[in-house]
């Protein structure tokens, strides 16, 4: 498998293994017209043997609460003229907004979609997120690296 190295563009390494897809899709990465690389199950000495890479061929616009929220461990290398520019590391952000629903019924964002969905990180260690209006715990199936 040949892919080419990026003159210009992102790099996001040291994805958890299988978490790759799911920042593609909630990063809307299908709708550039830029190629996009998307590596899964490579090997890794840093984790338990396996991670996935996305390479953006192009400096685009990140939401890196998205990101950090999906997976704070990964980092992010922004590439210029062939070479490391900046590297990231990300963590969970304080603040999410329409990345997750709140499943409380009685919730105000139930009831009048236009609000936005906004939580709020409460406990950091756990990471857990609760609804900005209601105090509802998120509802996911995220687990910390």
């Amino acid at each position: 498998m040949i892919i080419d190295s990026i003159e210009n563009g992102i790099v996001i390494d040291h994805i958890c293994a299988g978490k790759g897809m799911e920042l593609y899709n909630v990063l809307n990465l299908e709708r550039l017209t830029c190629p996009v690389a998307l590596l899964k199950n490579v090997s890794s000495l840093r984790r338990s043997g396996k991670k996935d890479i996305i390479k953006i061929d192009e400096l685009i616009n990140i939401d890196w609460d998205i990101l950090g929220y999906i997976d704070p461990s990964c980092t992010v290398n922004i590439i210029k003229n062939g070479k490391v520019f900046e590297k990231k590391l990300l963590e969970l952000p304080e603040k999410i907004i329409n990345v997750i629903k709140c499943n409380n019924p009685r919730c105000i964002t139930s009831v009048e979609l236009s609000i936005p969905q906004v939580f709020k990180l409460t406990e950091k260690e756990s990471g857990v997120y609760r609804c900005a209006y209601c105090e509802t715990k998120a509802n996911t199936t995220k687990k910390q690296p």
